[in-house]
This record gives structure tokens, sequence and C-alpha cells, in this order.
């Protein structure tokens, strides 16, 4: 009944005739009402456009008009939506060095770890491993060039020591005396193989549970016996040798992306494509309003399905791009220049099941801390202009506005207190 009354108090169409005050009192006091009411409205709109600050509203709902509201002191926060993507980000081509036919490929969207097959060439298995180093030579035991100089053989005696008489030597020995005798005899000393791509290659081997030899950079003996057991267990001919392109070498596990080749077809750069297994969403941020992306910066993502979840910056890209036809000025809007943001989900589960959609992503723009703020609605416009606020006893104070956020705005001036009560206009 109280939304009745105030109905038929103020709407001059439905009040009966002969009835309130004199026409000169009611009229300035239903001019000074409409023009409250007027730029509340404006207010409140310019609010919710993001025009003052705050895009949207506070969890609570907005007071009643004619109910009396105290002046807060709290943080008021501006808070901005952004459209992005969620997706496992861009599919790169897997760098295949097999050559031959590809006769098997795993399922796309099928995670890989390491140890597993990534495809097969020729029959013959493409083994995950992990490193940052990619593969470039063949891995196993090599064998030094004999100490003996090629052409020695004419100096040398049948027993592969050399004729000291004639003054040649074997091999340019630092003593010069040339004895003929351990590497002047022309055999060749197998030796191993060293660098950091067998070091690579070792932590992984061991990690998958092959052991016997010292995971360092040399590839002995022991790291031999390793790889035959290795090979052995995927069915191969034990060599103890690792070709160029056994193996593949990726950050961590990944996931299959879409096949760039069929069964049958000869291995090529675009073979397979993988991503990595964790969601992201990227955003194509104003290259003009990407303050807000920073590294590290915790943002709200709301999914498909209302869910929100957190988020974290995790790169932003240099290079400013534009739709086709856009311009490169710095203005928001269509057509404006944008950075790729890259946005992390720590916890993946809180997705769910969802591969890939569009998301919302909110962030702070703007925070003040400390102030004093009244909901949008309490402002009225002053005769002599500016914004005041009606006090319980019907006095009128003239206040300075601030941030916009959340339905709420920043009030300061000097008739202005914490828990001092304001009236909503009606």
């Amino acid at each position: 009944m109280a939304g009745t009354d105030t109905v038929t108090h103020f709407d001059d169409a439905t009040e009966p005739a002969g009835t309130g005050p004199p026409r000169g009192v009611r009229g300035r006091r239903t001019a000074l009402i409409v023009c409250a009411v007027v730029v509340v409205a404006a207010v409140a709109v310019v609010g919710a456009l993001g025009l003052g600050g705050g895009e949207e509203e506070g969890p609570s709902a907005p007071p009643r008009a004619g109910s009396v509201v105290p002046v807060t002191r709290t943080t008021l926060t501006e808070r901005t939506d952004v459209d992005g993507q969620l997706s496992f980000g861009t599919e790169i081509p897997l760098p295949v060095k097999a050559t031959g036919t590809v006769t098997w490929l795993p399922q796309q969207g099928a995670t890989v770890e390491r140890g597993d097959t990534l495809l097969r060439v020729d029959d013959r298995p493409v083994v995950l491993l992990y490193g940052s180093m990619p593969m470039y030579r063949d891995l196993g035991l090599t064998a030094t060039i004999s100490d003996a100089a090629p052409d020695a053989g004419a100096g040398a005696s049948e027993t592969g020591q050399s004729d000291t008489g004639t003054g040649a030597t074997a091999s340019p020995s630092p003593t010069g005396t040339g004895t003929g005798t351990g590497a002047g005899t022309g055999a060749s000393a197998p030796a191993p193989l060293t660098g950091m791509d067998v070091l690579q290659f070792e932590t992984n081997l061991a990690a998958l549970g092959y052991t016997g030899f010292t995971v360092d950079e040399r590839f002995t003996d022991a790291t031999v016996r390793a790889v035959k057991r290795w090979q052995k267990a995927f069915g191969l001919a034990e060599t103890g040798t690792v070709g160029v392109g056994d193996v593949i070498y990726s950050a961590g596990k990944v996931r299959i992306g879409q096949p760039g080749a069929r069964l049958g077809a000869a291995v090529g750069e675009d073979t397979l494509t993988y991503t990595g297994t964790a969601r992201k969403v990227v955003v194509n941020a104003s290259a003009a309003d990407a303050g807000w992306a920073v590294r590290g910066t915790v943002v709200g993502i709301t999914l498909p399905d209302g869910k929100s979840v957190k988020g974290e910056v995790a790169s932003v890209g240099r290079e400013a791009s534009t739709p086709a036809g856009g311009s490169t000025e710095g203005e928001s809007g269509a057509g404006a220049a944008t950075l790729p943001v890259t946005i992390t989900i720590a916890d993946q589960k809180s997705v769910g099941r969802l591969e890939s959609g569009p998301v919302s992503v909110e962030y702070v723009g703007r925070e003040v801390k400390d102030v004093l703020s009244v909901p949008v609605a309490a402002l009225v416009a002053l005769a002599e202009g500016g914004h005041g606020l009606e006090t319980e006893d019907g006095r009128f104070v003239a206040v300075r506005t601030g941030l916009f956020a959340d339905g709420n705005v920043q009030v300061s001036g000097s008739g202005v207190r914490e828990g001092m009560k304001v009236r909503i206009p009606e």
C-alpha cells in the first residue's frame, strides 16, 4: 500500500481536485522532486554504462525511494568486463624427423606423456620425451680416430710398432719419440659420445625406470645396455643406438591436435600438431586500455555456463594488431589496435569438461580505499549546480563525487561525514 500512496501523492493526473497544498507551493515541490528523480536516474544510467566508473550492480538490492541510508567508509572497486576465448592454445606442428610412411596416429585430443608413442612411421614408434633441446643427431657409442696417421703403415712393422730407425713416427706424439706402442697400433678405441643432449636423454631414460648407468653427459656402455632394454620394451631391434627420428622432446605432456596427414601418407612438417594440456583464456585487449594486463594480475573468468573461476595473466603480446581494414589509432572499439593477453587457470578442475568457448573476463580498472560513499540513488541536483545529499532532517549538503562502482559513489566535502544519515529522494 505504501507504493500506491506514493503514486497517488505525486501523480498530478490522478490526484483529486481541491486537495493538497496551494498550487504555487505544490508546483515548486513537484518540480524539485522531478528534478531530483531525473538527476538520480541520469547518474544511475551513467554509472551503469561505465561512463562514470562501475559497470555492474552490487550484490545487494538498491535502496528504496524515501528510505534513509548512512554514509559509509569503504573501498570502491571499478570492474570492467572484456570478452575472451577459452581453449588449449594454438596448435603447433610436432618436429617429426623420422622419414617414411605414417602407419599410426593418435586420436585428436589425446594426452601423450613421457615415454608414450606419438605416432608410428614405417611401423616404428616415435616416442615423446621431456626436454628443451631438440634431437639433432643419433645417440650411441662412437669411436675415436686412431692415433696412427692414415698412411703411417709404410713406416710400421707387421707387429704394429713403428720403425724408429727411419725417424718416422706413427703419430705426432707429444714427445716426438714415436715408440709405436699403444695408440700406434692403428686400432680404433671406442669412446663415449658426450654432450648436453646425452644428459637430456639419460635423464628421461632414468625417469622411465631404466637404470644401471650414471646420468651425465657421457653415453657409455652402461647407457647402451639401458637403451637396449628400452628398445626391447617397444619390440625394436636392440641396437643400443637412438636414431634422430626415434624421439621428440617437449617441455611436458602434450595434447594431440588436428592431424595434418592421413595414414599411408609420407611424413611431413605438419603431420601432427599439439597444444599444452591446460586450458587457458586469450583476450584481445584494447592496446589503449591494456594497463590492467600485467603479468601476475588476478582476474575473474565467467564461463559459458555462468560459473566463475579465477585466472592469472601469464603473458601480454608485444605486437599490436588490427582487424582487416581497421584503424591503428589508440581508440577503443571496433577496428582499434589490440594486444593478445594470455590468462592461465590454475584450478583446471574448476573448468569442468568444457574445452573451448567464449568467456567474460573481469579485471579491476580503478580502486579507491578508505573513502566515504553512498548509493548513487542518494545524489540530488542542487539549484546552484553540482550534486548534494539530503540529510535526514531535510537539509541539503553539497558534495564532490569521485569513483562510481557497484551502485555506489565516492563523495567528499566539508558537510559530509561517516555515519551521517541521508535520504534517498522520492
